[in-house]
């Protein structure tokens, strides 16, 4: 645990910056235009040719799927006789990227949702994939990629990864594009994926500057319009290349990132600390029970019986303390946290009660 703190810790000083020194950073990495999108498509299918690792006979809307299927292709037989050890219900999933045309390929997913043990060497049969409105805008058909595998036998078994879940590469194909016209968008909104004045600002003028007029206007803090007619360029596209390319200055915002779950904790060196006192000890319980065997005397009328003695330790540690002035960088947080020799779940204590307090100039994030 604190070794994952401590290279956390070794990654952000390594690779932040200050807050006095801007990095130059391209429009692209920094905003989406508004109505260019991918969309989530969703189907449900079958995949076959598993080696008896597939649902059970339990699992009904599997036989019953499978008996459709069958019924389809001229085979008429009952639900109830099927045998499903070789096939597997799943769902598959794709993402339409915005401009997508008939014809183009697709990576889906395919995940189990019966009680298949895994879809190693599986046929995904073709699945029509829906839309948030209910239109088919792909389809998906092939092998599936698994990295991983189960293996068991005679009560013992082995898995790696998560072998009911698997990869289509390339298996979906586009049958329906989008009814989005994208030359006609007027203005053209371009959405900060981290929202910031000061960023929004400096996306404004370094397209006004590009352009050598006023044809961007930052309208908060999340978005800038930019009119496609005021540039003099006709096509929308070369517009939006020519704005994707421009560098602009964008000061990182100060930032603590706390993960519970792992004890991990990534601070950038841009944080600032505030005048502040720490204090930290420990306060222990320790129980344990010891049993003895109670022997009576011979010949007396008195039972063996196991009998338990419980001893009950209390330890509480003087509290250690860490004096912080202000305006600390995070180098002499660090170094003043290894000294009092604190583990990563006493830091991200220690971190919650310093904002908590005022003292700690940035954004605390728990994850």
């Amino acid at each position: 645990m604190k070794t994952a703190f401590v290279a956390g810790l070794l990654l952000a000083l390594s690779g932040a910056l200050s807050a006095n020194e801007p990095v130059a950073v391209k429009i692209r990495d920094l905003i989406n235009v508004e109505g260019v999108r991918e969309n989530p498509l969703i189907g449900y299918g079958m995949v076959v040719g598993l080696t008896r690792t597939g649902d059970s006979q339990q699992t009904v809307f599997t036989t019953q799927t499978l008996a459709n299927i069958l019924q389809r292709m001229g085979a008429q037989i009952p639900a109830a006789t099927a045998r499903v050890n070789n096939v597997a219900a799943v769902f598959v999933t794709a993402s339409l990227p915005a401009f997508a045309r008939p014809g183009a390929q697709l990576d889906v997913t395919v995940s189990s949702i019966g009680d298949a043990k895994s879809l190693e060497g599986g046929l995904l049969l073709l699945t029509p994939l829906y839309g948030a409105d209910g239109q088919v805008y792909a389809a998906a058909q092939g092998p599936i990629a698994v990295g991983g595998f189960a293996v068991g036998g005679a009560g013992a078994s082995k898995q790696m990864n998560h072998p009911t879940i698997g990869r289509v590469p390339a298996g979906g194909r586009v049958e329906r594009s989008l009814a989005f016209d994208f030359n006609r968008l007027a203005p053209v909104s371009l959405l900060l994926r981290e929202p910031d004045f000061s960023t929004a600002g400096e996306i404004s003028d370094a397209i006004n500057l590009e352009f050598g007029h006023a044809v961007a206007s930052a309208r908060d803090g999340g978005r800038v319009e930019v009119d496609p007619s005021a540039t003099g360029v006709a096509n929308l596209t070369a517009v939006l290349a020519r704005i994707e390319n421009l560098a602009v200055s964008v000061h990182r915002r100060a930032r603590v990132v706390v993960n519970e779950r792992t004890g991990t904790i990534v601070m950038g060196k841009d944080v600032r600390l505030g005048a502040v006192s720490i204090l930290h000890g420990g306060f222990s319980v320790q129980i344990s029970t010891e049993y003895s065997v109670s022997q009576p005397a011979p010949l007396s009328p008195g039972k063996t019986e196991v009998v338990g003695q419980t001893e009950v330790q209390a330890k509480d540690s003087p509290a250690r303390r860490l004096e912080i002035g202000e305006g600390a960088s995070i180098d002499q947080l660090v170094g003043g946290l290894q000294n009092m020799g604190a583990t990563a779940r006493d830091v991200i204590s220690i971190l919650q009660a310093i904002k908590a307090a005022g003292a700690l100039d940035a954004d605390l994030e728990v994850i």
